[in-house]
């Protein structure tokens, strides 16, 4: 799976944004010349992540950062306050999310609201026509999940899902070893763990709380799900989880109402391809840690990412292909250049930006559909419910009881 296309020019970023070479007029830029911004975006969400895509749309260029919306005013200020960092871009705030998603200076909208807005923000999206961008996780559950597919199948337009972490560099070389090289033979087993600190804070702290989240295995891990599900190469038949709230906000609470939000679980997910998969979570760590390992009847990979972000040091990733007598073993330290590494998520949400850039020009890109979307949801609720009841979630039945059924055809 070729998740990043070929760029045509590699960008010069420390020379071409130096004080030094600020005596080089725009008529004279030629290795410093940025690319021309063809399309208008609006931000809906204007909070971490908002800007993140903000920021990311800046240094990219193609497109261009034209309006903003969020019912704070606080993160609106703040995001034009940050974003005059990043481009000197007049940005228009509208007053209300019809007007944003309505402007017909505006080509393409990327919603970043909180979890439990994304359905009804985006029904409201979907009446203007525009391409649109609808962060993770699509939805807080499964019935909006499936609407929402439904309703993708006869957008006019297209609606990408921000499953990013397909862009980590050491995620793009796995896919590459595992499933275009086939350097491991047929994928056997599939095992991924993430360690890393608590949930950050957010406006009226809706990531503490389930039904406004989802769950931390749809809020957070819809991506990990996302990923194996993709390596698999199959769907997912049976799914069993255990886990729950160790350590993180154990004492917080608003508005009268306690945190239940969990922070380490273990995932089991069978394929009915009969790959079976593993996932552990655990969110109470001093730094951060990402470990995929895949092994098929010809070999063994082993993908690595470590941030001590107590310390700021450069992440760490690497990829390992282990072959035994059968071929060659290696090891490759990867990653992107620093700018952007630096832009948002280890450089993943710039390669998002361009595959969503590149199918507002009509190209053909791999990227999260609705459809994937969804199937990424399923694993994380059947292992939510398989969490809270002790039990083997048999998935097609699980899916019938929602009825659902329908999803399965």
């Amino acid at each position: 799976m070729k998740w990043i296309d070929k760029l045509t020019k590699t960008r010069l970023r420390m020379f071409e944004s130096s004080t030094g070479q600020s005596h080089v007029t725009e008529e004279d830029r030629f290795l410093f010349a940025r690319p021309l911004a063809k399309h208008n975006l609006v931000i809906i969400g204007t909070g971490t992540i908002g800007q993140e895509h903000m920021r990311v749309a800046a240094m990219l260029g193609r497109a261009r950062v034209h309006g903003i919306f969020d019912t704070q005013e606080h993160s609106l200020d703040s995001a034009e306050k940050n974003f005059k960092k990043h481009s000197s871009d007049p940005l228009v705030r509208y007053a209300d999310l019809h007007t944003a998603c309505n402007d017909p200076a505006a080509d393409a909208l990327m919603i970043c609201t909180p979890n439990y807005t994304h359905f009804e923000v985006l029904k409201v999206a979907m009446a203007s026509g525009k391409p649109i961008f609808l962060e993770k996780p699509m939805a807080t559950d499964l019935h909006d999940a499936a609407a929402i597919v439904d309703l993708s199948a006869s957008y006019s337009a297209f609606i990408q899902i921000g499953l990013q972490y397909r862009y980590k560099a050491q995620y793009v070389e796995a896919f590459h070893e595992a499933l275009e090289r086939r350097s491991l033979g047929d994928v056997k087993t599939i095992s991924v763990s993430e360690h890393r600190p608590p949930f950050l804070d957010k406006v009226g702290q809706w990531n503490k709380f389930s039904r406004f989240s989802g769950g931390t295995l749809v809020e957070k891990c819809c991506h990990y799900f996302d990923l194996i599900n993709l390596l698999a190469q199959g769907r997912p038949a049976r799914v069993f989880a255990s886990g729950g709230q160790a350590v993180n906000f154990v004492d917080f609470e608003k508005d009268g109402e306690r945190s239940d939000i969990e922070d380490n679980a273990f995932v089991i997910v069978d394929y009915a391809n009969g790959v079976r998969a593993n996932f552990t979570l655990n969110m109470f760590c001093p730094d951060f840690d990402e470990e995929m390992i895949i092994v098929g009847d010809e070999g063994k990979l082993i993908a690595k990412e470590n941030f001590n972000f107590q310390h700021q040091t450069e992440s760490e990733i690497s990829v390992e292909v282990l072959k035994g007598e059968l071929g060659i073993s290696k090891k490759s330290i990867v990653g992107y250049t620093r700018p952007v590494e630096q832009s948002g998520h280890h450089g993943s949400t710039y390669y998002e930006h361009i595959a969503f850039v590149d199918q507002l020009e009509g190209k053909v890109v791999d990227c999260a559909t609705a459809m994937q979307g969804m199937w990424a949801m399923i694993v994380a609720s059947a292992a939510q419910h398989s969490m809270a009841d002790g039990q083997v979630v048999d998935v097609e039945e699980f899916i019938g009881s929602q009825g659902l059924a329908n999803l399965l055809a």
